[in-house]
């Protein structure tokens, strides 16, 4: 009796095990990037390169990642759609290249054309806000998602592209020592080899406690032509960089 007893539990821990490695593989078949990216910019690992971004990767030129939430839920149709537009003319007119982010239809695309961006636009807040953690859902299920700061440097570092520029990034809550309410973002900026272009931490945060979250990550923090650190729409926050 006690031997049948064994028997069972190993059985069922070996299906476990199995159960397991099946999700993980069918995730790594996801996620697994390629040298080889076809003409229509969709490589081996289900991620879709746009031919324009996947060129300018091949050739060592100047790419700059975008996020697209700012598209989904930042703003309304076709205020959102002008201003993605704006953006990436921004990109283009300092010589890079963009490459906004998104999921579409379960397939994380690097780089969209115009209609792609003109759907996300149309989809509104009927698309996820896309943090890290979503991804894998959103993929296995064939969902539609707007890329946050953490998703966004996830899928940029995947394929290469060394520098994201987006508006504010999230932080610490206030009360997050009590919430634990803390933004996937610093986190993700701790592990992850993209350097940010922001505006600073959102201004209704509690900004000293981020910046102290992100010396624990071992995050650099630096500013450009001031010692203040900005606080998304005003350049100080009454805050000293620490860099």
């Amino acid at each position: 009796m006690e031997k049948e007893r064994r028997d069972n539990h190993n059985l069922l821990a070996l299906n476990m095990v199995a159960s397991a490695h099946s999700r993980l593989a069918n995730l790594q078949r996801h996620f697994q990037t390629s040298d080889n990216v076809g003409k229509d910019g969709l490589n081996g690992g289900n991620v879709k390169i746009s031919p324009e971004v996947a060129e300018a990767l091949s050739r060592g030129d100047a790419v700059v990642a975008l996020e697209s939430t700012i598209i989904s839920h930042g703003m309304p149709y076709p205020q959102n759609l002008e201003t993605a537009k704006e953006l990436e003319a921004i990109v283009r007119n300092n010589g890079a290249v963009p490459a906004t982010i998104a999921i579409l239809d379960g397939i994380p695309c690097i780089g969209l054309t115009t209609k792609e961006l003109e759907r996300l636009a149309n989809l509104g807040t009927k698309a996820q806000k896309t943090a890290r953690r979503d991804i894998a859902y959103l993929v296995a299920s064939r969902g539609n998602g707007a890329t946050t700061v953490s998703a966004t440097m996830f899928f940029a570092s995947m394929v290469g592209i060394p520098v994201f520029v987006t508006g504010g990034i999230g932080g610490v809550h206030r009360h997050g020592e009590q919430t634990m309410d803390i933004s996937s973002d610093l986190t993700e900026l701790g592990k992850t080899p993209v350097a940010v272009i922001s505006a600073g931490i959102k201004s209704i945060l509690d900004i000293p406690r981020t910046l102290e979250y992100l010396e624990t990550q071992g995050v650099t923090v630096a500013a450009y032509k001031t010692d203040q650190f900005p606080a998304f729409f005003t350049e100080t926050s009454g805050c000293k960089m620490p860099t």
